[in-house]
């Protein structure tokens, strides 16, 4: 194998790669032992025709796609290793060359690492962070409990209020016909949770349990479903259930059932007491994101897309993970939400573009400060892990590679670097 290595514009690079025709008809024999038992030639038993004759009757190129599919894999691997390139992307592939007798010739266009210059990073200035909890806070946090620990009661001497919890039966009409999708029985709506689409929760109120009920809405112009977008329709909606949540009293009883206190004034107490912790945290969170937030303002790099691209669909399937561990699947959440896979994948562009640059700028800074995470560091650090995920330190250690803890002895490391910063941040 040949390796040719071009450097373009924009942190981009273009692999040329060259296998020899030794090789290729190699991969071509295999690629005809891998699929003569699905082709028919008169005169031949089924899988027995010799490849010539295959060759002749199809053409020499029956078999290339199974025998450059069977190459680029390898060969791209051995040049990532090669050239001496940091990669940051899945490679681009095309091929060149593919002839029978000649040399396999393929590029792999790929995004590397880019070259960060750092500015400042240390005396940064950044807003001070309020961490007093009010009063106000006090309240909201009781009201909340007061909340999760509610009844439902039903109603039926009074028409729909905003806030009720009703249960209705309806189906949706545009242009007189029902569509796709637009039906539900017994389906649970919230008033004023704005789970339904314009004006529908707000047509309800003022009605009454029993009652038929024509809902007039339209949809909006970007909708997921391209044949509803923009056009109005009618709901006919039977309502079925009303229902009203009752909150307990704010009282001693309460303090009783819901927490170890005896009394209301203590548990007020207890209250203010994890409210301050947790504001100081979240204080002590947003200082740490604004001092990193302008250190990688104050740098400068040139991320290329395709690394952006990689970034794009690692946190959506991230996302789609913790959506189905909630029961519900990507589609279903596309439908619930208006949106569609291009303009979701869209919406987490920026995202990522921050995550690449602050990942960038605090390993560069690990490098400029000569910053490393000891052994009893990464020590610790397993043993934590093994303690999160209930497994013996050892039995752990086991299952990590010199990779994983270069991995960790990094991220420790970049910890380090925030750390730095943070230590070395003015607040104003």
């Amino acid at each position: 194998m040949s390796l040719q290595v071009e450097n373009l514009e924009k942190n981009m690079a273009k692999l040329t790669i060259e296998v020899s025709a030794e090789e290729f008809e190699a991969a071509m024999d295999k690629a005809y032992h891998k699929n003569k038992g699905k082709i028919n030639i008169q005169g031949f038993r089924k899988g027995k025709a010799p490849r010539a004759m295959i060759e002749k009757m199809y053409g020499a190129g029956i078999f290339y796609e199974d025998a450059a599919n069977s190459i680029i894999p390898g060969a791209y691997e051995k040049a990532a290793d090669e050239c001496e390139l940091e990669i940051v992307s899945q490679p681009e592939i095309d091929v060149v060359q593919i002839e029978k007798g000649k040399s396999f010739i393929f590029t792999a266009t790929v995004a590397v690492r880019p070259e960060v210059t750092l500015g400042d990073y240390k005396g940064l200035e950044v807003e001070k962070q309020d961490a007093k909890v009010t009063e106000e806070d006090v309240t909201k946090e009781l009201d909340r409990v007061r909340e999760q620990n509610s009844r439902t009661i039903t109603v039926d001497d009074r028409p729909i209020q905003d806030g009720d919890l009703t249960v209705i039966d309806f189906e949706g009409f545009v242009d007189g016909v029902a569509f796709e999708g637009g039906k539900g029985e017994d389906y649970p709506l919230t008033i004023g949770s704005h789970s339904f689409i314009d004006t529908f929760e707000e047509q309800l109120i003022g009605k009454n349990l029993d009652e038929d009920v024509e809902v007039n809405v339209t949809f909006p112009e970007e909708y997921h479903a391209k044949e509803l977008a923009g056009k109005p329709a009618t709901f006919k909606v039977k309502i079925k259930e009303i229902k009203v949540k009752e909150l307990p009293e704010l009282d001693d009883d309460f303090a009783q059932d819901v927490s170890e206190f005896e009394t209301l004034k203590e548990y007020k107490e207890d209250v203010q007491k994890h409210l301050e912790e947790r504001k100081a945290e979240e204080a002590k969170k947003a200082k740490e994101e604004a001092v990193v937030l302008k250190a990688v303002e104050n740098a400068t790099m040139e991320i290329p897309d395709p690394m952006v691209e990689s970034q794009v669909r690692q946190m959506a399937d991230e996302f789609a993970q913790r959506v189905q561990s909630q029961g519900l699947s990507i589609e279903q959440y596309f439908q619930f939400t208006g949106l569609d896979a291009k303009k979701f994948l869209e919406t987490l562009r920026p995202q990522a573009l921050q995550r690449i640059q602050t990942r960038l700028v605090l390993e560069e800074i690990v490098k400029a400060e000569n910053i490393e995470a000891t052994e009893e560091d990464i020590e610790k650090e397993i043993e934590d892990m093994a303690a999160m995920y209930k497994m013996e330190v050892e039995k752990l250690k086991g299952l990590l590679g010199d990779n994983e803890r270069e991995q960790i002895a990094l991220d420790m490391a970049v910890q380090k670097a925030v750390d730095l910063i943070v230590d070395s941040a003015v607040e104003a």
